[in-house]
């Protein structure tokens, strides 16, 4: 099978390789990666391995050994050992001290005429003391579930 991408480094991008592996004072998945490259080197002294012996000299499957390929031809030696940010991931609704406030008034005597908070309570509360310009019940279960705390 043809190789799609082709990984050819400079002899200054393989020692900054082998100095990273050896520093060992990163992320696994980013050693790992340079580990790929090294293996996958096709250039002048290279060893230019198979994606299949990389995968089994380094324990992980080939798909990886493609990605890290095509990450080095379209960004660079710097997109493949940087960790890519997460797109999908939202953004927190409430920083810590607001979560501090949520706590404490969970854990504080509930409204009278109830025998403990309920999470449309604890939301409402919030956005009346002005905490929050709004909040959902299910982000206050959230954040409570997180704090192991319970609201009553």
């Amino acid at each position: 099978m043809r190789k799609k991408y082709r990984i050819t480094l400079t002899q200054e991008q393989r020692s900054s390789l082998s100095q990273f592996i050896a520093s060992g004072r990163a992320p696994a998945r980013s050693l790992t990666c340079a580990r790929i490259l090294l293996k996958a080197d096709e250039g002048e002294g290279g060893p230019a391995w198979t994606n299949a012996a990389i995968a089994e000299a380094l324990d992980i499957i080939e798909l990886t050994v493609t990605r890290v390929r095509r990450r080095f031809a379209e960004g660079g030696l710097e997109r493949v050992l940087e960790r890519k940010e997460q797109e999908k991931r939202a953004p927190r609704k409430l920083d810590g001290e607001q979560e501090a406030h949520l706590i404490a008034l969970a854990c504080s005597p509930a409204p009278e005429g109830r025998s403990r908070w309920a999470l449309r309570l604890l939301a409402g509360r919030m956005v009346e003391l002005g905490h929050v310009e709004s909040l959902s019940h299910e982000t206050v279960r959230q954040v409570l579930k997180k704090g192991s705390s319970s609201p009553g």
